[in-house]
């Protein structure tokens, strides 16, 4: 068996919530996610904020938000521009007129 390597972090934990952001504390740094640029987490649960994982050095999940985050990429966010955003649905609106309704 192998122990994991030296100076990498082993454990993650949610320390705060802002309304700006949150920040965790991964080994012995503290990183901040701001909602600005990590904006998945701002209309989220603090339940499921607080429920991340790390099943890499470098790499956590938020499983009930089904999140995915590289360590860098929370280091230098300006490294890493957001390339998924919310779309409007396109769905037809349903015409809501009743039946025999000519206007």
């Amino acid at each position: 068996m192998r122990s994991k390597e030296r100076g990498k972090p082993t454990s993650v934990e949610v320390t705060n919530i802002s309304r700006h952001g949150f920040w965790i504390l991964l080994g012995q740094e503290e990183l901040f996610l701001p909602f600005a640029d990590f904006p998945w987490f701002e209309a989220a649960p603090v339940s499921a904020i607080l429920k991340v994982e790390m099943p890499g050095p470098e790499h956590l999940y938020w499983p009930d938000l089904d999140i995915d985050l590289t360590v860098e990429s929370i280091r230098s966010p300006e490294k890493y521009p957001l390339i998924s955003k919310s779309m409007p649905s396109q769905r037809l609106e349903q015409d809501t007129r009743p039946r025999g309704d000519s206007q």
